[in-house]
């Protein structure tokens, strides 16, 4: 496997949806890490999360829209006005992101923690 950043970039942009999967992953905050005994869960609707970067740090809302094929992930409250004053959703990369408060009610997300990967 390559060190070199150009060919890293070009793995995750040709990366097929479900290696990108992998690249959805969202750090954890401290209590949630205690709690699960990990640094990060791949995001998914339903979640809160806050943004820790950009324009809109320290917002927090719930996932409306996770997009793996534009590695985005679309927080309710993160808008930006266009100029004919509609309001859009901002895109956000997950990178940008700490999980709040995991919605558990997915048995895949438990079987996902109970074997520790």
């Amino acid at each position: 496997m390559s060190k070199q950043p150009r060919k890293q970039r070009k793995a995750v942009y040709n990366a097929p949806l479900h290696a990108r999967r992998k690249y959805m992953g969202v750090n954890l905050s401290h209590d949630l890490r205690e709690e699960f005994g990990r640094r990060s869960l791949p995001v998914k609707v339903g979640d809160t999360v806050k943004v820790v970067r950009g324009e809109f740090k320290d917002t927090e809302g719930k996932v409306e829209k996770v997009d793996v094929k534009k590695l985005q992930v679309i927080i309710q409250g993160v808008t930006v006005t266009k100029t004919d004053t509609t309001k859009v959703f901002f895109p956000i990369h997950p990178s940008n992101l700490v999980l709040v408060d995991a919605d558990m009610k997915d048995d895949r997300r438990n079987k996902i923690l109970d074997r520790g990967e």
